[in-house]
């Protein structure tokens, strides 16, 4: 090859290298310039001066006090060593500390309590903190306490506690579901697996920790196959078109239980004879909340025959109630009674075999089926209430949109 063809291999490898072209990783390594890592690594030690890190003087741990902690072993369980924890049982404030709490504490090196922390039932921050003559100083401060809204999705498999567990949802959440739809879903026996539930509600943080919920702002239910949707406002639920949810009576007068027997005939568990059974029993465990389905005032409350421990509440119209077999009567002949009040507790006074409460609803003095008959609505936003109310219903339905979009990607 001549001098020339010499020349123009270099002048082209030399364009090349000048427009970044060269593709010199293409080019292998010679096995001469390779580095071969050490088969041993190498380790140095490095002195480290026992002082370099002093141990802490004091610590913070935080826990959840919860059902069937008792206070000792729950204070035990923050650090505070046992020859301590006597003498801070005894502090009044810590007493009353509930199931659910988020109890924050200071707790010295040595297992001493320094100081705790934690959010009453009225939102005030109580703190204890440790004197210097072995007491205990206790202030109660209104917490500052911020709200935001979150937005829930659930499928019941079993029951609606059990479905707003597992979404993450408070009970405190689902109780109020039941309220909100209680009077077009009766959840002691038209719960259907499949059906599913939206829920935008309130949550209240302290400290950038949620602590618990507040209110339902608004909310979807399907329940077989039926879908309702409620708004809050003012005091009430309402559809997004401003009927009122709210009935003027309640399905029933327990929260959560089962019915245990129907209305119509049937043979007395007493008797031993088929009579006609008036209204309609729900099992329950004696001391469970017994609620008025309606406003209304008392017209009987005491002993009545084999009706035990019986309120009677009558009510606008022709309407009457009466709530028999009570362990305890909660009010007075004569008190007036707004829907939901608590008129006693559940018992087994009178002819019964075992704690329910038997409830009859009346119409002119005739019993009639409670889980049947068509319930009378209360009264739907005011007119004048139309603009207000359909400004804050249209950014709640806008949220449910959104969470029902989600729940039938899921369910799909």
């Amino acid at each position: 090859m001549g001098t020339f063809g010499r020349l123009g291999r270099i002048a082209a490898v030399a364009l090349l290298a000048a427009s970044g072209v060269v593709a010199f990783a293409t080019i292998a390594p010679s096995s001469e310039n390779r580095i071969t890592p050490p088969r041993t690594p190498i380790i140095e030690a490095l002195p480290i001066r026992p002082d370099a890190v002093p141990a802490p003087k004091s610590y913070f741990r935080e826990d959840l006090f919860q059902r069937g902690d008792t206070l000792a072993a729950f204070l035990e369980r923050l650090g505070i060593e046992p020859q301590h924890v006597a003498r801070l049982a005894r502090v009044r404030a810590l007493q009353a500390v509930k199931p659910g709490t988020h109890v924050s504490a200071e707790v010295s090196a040595d297992g001493e309590p320094l100081g705790l922390s934690f959010l009453s039932g009225r939102d005030t921050l109580v703190r204890i903190n440790a004197e210097a003559n072995g007491f205990y100083r206790v202030t109660d401060d209104r917490a500052q306490l911020y709200t935001r809204i979150a937005m829930r999705s659930g499928v019941v498999q079993s029951s609606l506690f059990a479905a707003a567990d597992e979404a993450g949802i408070p009970d405190s959440v689902a109780m109020q579901l039941g309220d909100v739809f209680g009077g077009d879903i009766d959840f002691h026996r038209d719960l259907r697996k499949g059906d599913h539930f939206s829920v935008v509600y309130e949550l209240h943080y302290l400290g950038g920790r949620p602590v618990r919920a507040g209110r339902v702002l608004a909310a979807e239910f399907t329940n077989n196959r039926k879908t309702f949707r409620a708004v809050h406002f003012g005091n009430g639920y309402y559809t997004p078109d401003g009927k009122n949810l709210r009935k003027a009576f309640m399905r029933s007068p327990l929260e959560f239980s089962r019915v245990s027997s129907g209305f119509g005939m049937r043979r007395h568990p007493i008797a031993q004879a088929w009579i006609k059974h008036q209204g309609i029993d729900y099992a329950a465990p004696t001391g469970t909340r017994v609620r008025a389905v309606g406003d209304g005032v008392v017209e009987y409350a005491g002993m009545k025959g084999g009706y035990g421990n019986v309120v009677i509440v009558r009510h606008h119209g022709q309407y009457a109630t009466v709530y028999a077999h009570l362990n305890r009567v909660a009010v007075r002949r004569g008190a007036r009674l707004a829907q939901n009040d608590t008129v006693g507790t559940v018992g087994q006074t009178g002819w019964a075999t075992g704690p329910h409460l038997h409830y009859e609803f009346r119409v002119a003095g005739e019993a009639r089926n409670p889980l049947s008959i068509a319930m009378p609505a209360a009264n739907p936003v005011a007119p004048q209430d139309l603009p207000a109310f359909r400004n804050q219903a249209a950014a709640l339905v806008t949220r449910l949109d959104l969470l029902a979009y989600s729940s039938l990607a899921q369910l799909d």
